[in-house]
């Protein structure tokens, strides 16, 4: 249980700054409340509580005055105008996705370079003439709105498509006309992480949506419920097709099977287990009735071929393989494709055969099968890269795959699912050559002996001089899996003469559901193990020195900057945490979205869990007195995922505690949210702002002298 002791007082913002500290900096006054919080017998003080209420006069007049400090502190770092201007250079380069094929139509993303977002382009035929059907360049000057997904009509006469405005999760759906590129008169709303799916006569589309609370906006602290929305109609008409429990926590999302015979329901709770649910399409007036209805593991549905289904499960296989089942007879499994030593990453069927793109060793491996599971054959890839794509139909005779790797912007190639042949269709030309740099992997054994992989990517000359700037990244968590991707921004750090190092961490995706499991709970104190054993490892080598390696991560990345650089304060020269999640205790109170992360961060109202949380949980091990390094904290007004009163909480507590003359600095972006659907510009500015902060702290490109 938790009780809330009564808040004693709090002290309004005061206009002027606090009185300089041991750094040096006069850091904006945060008022200090006496609020505490009773967690089994541990008394927990949140003197920022007041945070919380991001709306508040109180809070705006400290964020103006964070940004006010902020800016000319980075205006005043000489490389960061450098910085922006070759960004802004290496950023501009144009760029194609993997087409997709309706029909006859073929559907591709293009950006000619700095455009703020990627435009969806449409032709007839893949070499006929490119039409832009959805430009979100010109829905808001500053680029602030964008397109948040979209789904074609099985005719293609129609296409759905959500806004996302100021980068929230929230999700104003459109329908357009394919060929005359005009809307129609539909609008949705009250939507987040949902998409849509059309029926076969193009009618309309299932989707998902949060109730409407009392003051006429969507309540996502409930969960959604499926509607159906039929064409010409105002969205109050839409019919409710399951209705879910607002308060248990199992949302359901609905999809017509390719063939329009079935649709599809998946209920999920959290991130490790899920149901699927089902109804015939010519039964509209029937139950939707259980199909995989244990709730004991991951069902991830495929294709089916009539009634037989084909699902990835991590069911007694925490590397995940290939079933299929009977509709009228779902106990009865077939096994198609085993689990193997590899993580099976995704399975598409297309042409009639199965594709499975898998992770060895954190690096790609895609094999081609037959329905029946037997093997055709591997599809070639070029080296240390990501594979991506290889999406269609069941009888699509094609499909599109992109690869790339940290140094090489990749290609796109098509493959003739028939003869097994893949022929270049695009590749990406920029101005960086990045045969200067290589990539290589190595292991090394975190700190219970775990063998973690982690790659380097370096000048191809580099020696190892023990004093190299490096840029420590990680993630480590959800399931989430970090493979060798393209990056413009980060081989401008290699450019400078810095070192890029990314481990794959424990609470990813890269071996599975232990992996993952290892890396969550009780046992997340493991990531942050494998990150600190990570930079030792980089020291110990002679790569780096502490005064030079700088940790960067974003979101639950965030969490495992704030963790490690107040476990290991002196082991690191910088810190960028981003749109982190930081008070572990309160995380889960902003939406039903965020209470869904207790399965890789347990919840506060469960004892053992709260202890877990509260030994890492970064604002609450800031300590007074302590030297941390120099840290650069960003978030963004508008992140309703991660929101910004946990990076609020952090800098206070860091700028209050901070022992030594290291600067601790907040930059909050305004019109962003957590990161999807921030425009070109904004992405450029955040790059050289955090580029310049880091490379300043660490001697980087006639930075200071790290230390």
């Amino acid at each position: 249980m938790r009780r809330t002791v009564l808040l004693v007082s709090l002290v309004l913002l005061a206009a002027s700054c606090s009185p300089p500290g041991s750094d040096g900096f006069e850091y904006p006054s945060a008022a200090r409340s006496e609020q505490q919080d009773d967690y089994f017998g541990v008394e927990v003080a949140d003197p920022y509580r007041w945070m919380e209420e991001m709306d508040a006069p109180e809070t705006a007049d400290w964020i103006s005055a964070q940004n006010e400090l902020v800016e000319p502190y980075l205006a005043s770092i000489e490389l960061r105008e450098q910085l922006r201007e070759r960004l802004t250079e290496v950023w501009n380069y144009p760029r194609r996705s993997a087409p997709w094929r309706e029909g006859p139509w073929y559907f591709e993303f293009q950006n000619d370079g700095l455009q703020n977002h990627s435009v969806l382009y449409v032709r007839d035929g893949l070499d006929g003439e490119a039409r832009a059907l959805l430009d979100p360049n010109s829905w808001s000057e500053d680029g602030t709105v964008s397109l948040a997904g979209n789904s074609v009509s099985p005719g293609v006469r129609y296409i759905a498509y959500a806004k996302s405005d100021g980068g929230s999760d929230w999700r104003d759906w459109h329908v357009r006309e394919v060929a005359t590129g005009e809307d129609l008169s539909d609008h949705l709303t009250y939507t987040k992480f949902t998409g849509v799916s059309w029926t076969p006569d193009e009618r309309g589309f299932y989707y998902s949506r949060y109730p409407v609370d009392g003051q006429g906006a969507g309540d996502d602290k409930k969960a959604v419920s499926v509607y159906f929305h039929e064409l010409g109609t105002e969205q109050a008409e839409d019919r409710l097709v399951l209705q879910m429990p607002p308060d248990e926590g199992r949302n359901a999302y609905a999809a017509v099977t390719e063939d329009g015979a079935y649709l599809i329901v998946v209920l999920q709770e959290g991130y490790l287990s899920n149901a699927v649910h089902y109804r015939r399409m010519d039964e509209p007036d029937t139950a939707i009735r259980p199909l995989l209805d244990e709730w004991d593991a991951i069902y991830s549905y495929v294709a089916n071929e009539g009634d037989t289904f084909f699902f990835s499960t991590n069911r007694d296989a925490p590397r995940r393989k290939v079933i299929s089942l009977d509709i009228d007879s779902p106990q009865e499994w077939t096994e198609v494709i085993p689990e193997s030593e590899n993580t099976l990453l995704n399975i598409s069927a297309v042409g009639g055969r199965l594709i499975a793109s898998y992770l060895q060793d954190v690096k790609p491996l895609v094999l081609v099968r037959e329905a029946d599971g037997s093997l055709v054959g591997q599809i070639e890839l070029p080296g240390i890269g990501s594979v991506s794509g290889f999406g269609g139909k069941w009888d699509d005779p094609e499909t599109f795959y992109n690869f790339s790797g940290f140094t090489d912007p990749g290609a796109v190639y098509r493959y003739d699912v028939g003869t097994g042949e893949s022929t270049l269709h695009h590749r990406t030309v920029t101005s960086i050559d990045g045969t200067q740099f290589v990539t290589r992997q190595v292991f090394y054994d975190s700190k219970d002996g775990t063998r973690v992989p982690m790659f380097l990517v370096h000048r191809r000359d580099l020696e190892r001089t023990g004093d190299h700037p490096t840029l420590l990244y990680g993630y480590g968590g959800f399931n989430i899996s970090l493979r060798p991707v393209y990056s413009s921004s980060r081989l401008v750090w290699l450019e400078l003469g810095g070192m890029l190092a990314i481990p794959n961490l424990r609470g990813g995706g890269e071996y599975g559901r232990e992996w993952h499991l290892a890396g969550t709970r009780e046992r997340k104190q493991n990531v942050f193990d494998d990150f600190i054993a990570a930079a030792q490892w980089l020291i110990d080598e002679g790569y780096t020195m502490p005064s030079r390696l700088v940790i960067q991560g974003s979101s639950n990345g965030g969490l495992l900057v704030g963790a490690v650089m107040t476990q290991r304060p002196d082991l690191f020269g910088a810190a960028l945490p981003d749109v982190g999640v930081l008070d572990m205790l309160r995380y889960h109170t902003p939406s039903a979205n965020a209470r869904a992360w207790a399965d890789d961060y347990g919840l506060s109202e469960n004892e053992a869990d709260f202890r877990a949380q509260y030994a890492y949980s970064p604002v609450h091990r800031v300590a007074e007195g302590v030297c941390y390094p120099p840290t650069l904290v960003t978030t963004a007004d508008h992140d309703d995922r991660v929101v910004p009163w946990h990076s609020y909480k952090f800098a206070a507590a860091l700028q209050h505690a901070q022992g030594c003359a290291r600067p601790v600095l907040i930059r909050i972006e305004t019109r962003a949210g957590h990161g999807a659907g921030t425009p070109t510009w904004m992405r450029i500015e955040d790059v050289a702002n955090q580029f310049a902060f880091a490379a300043d702290a660490v001697g980087l490109g006639g930075g200071s002298d790290g230390g």
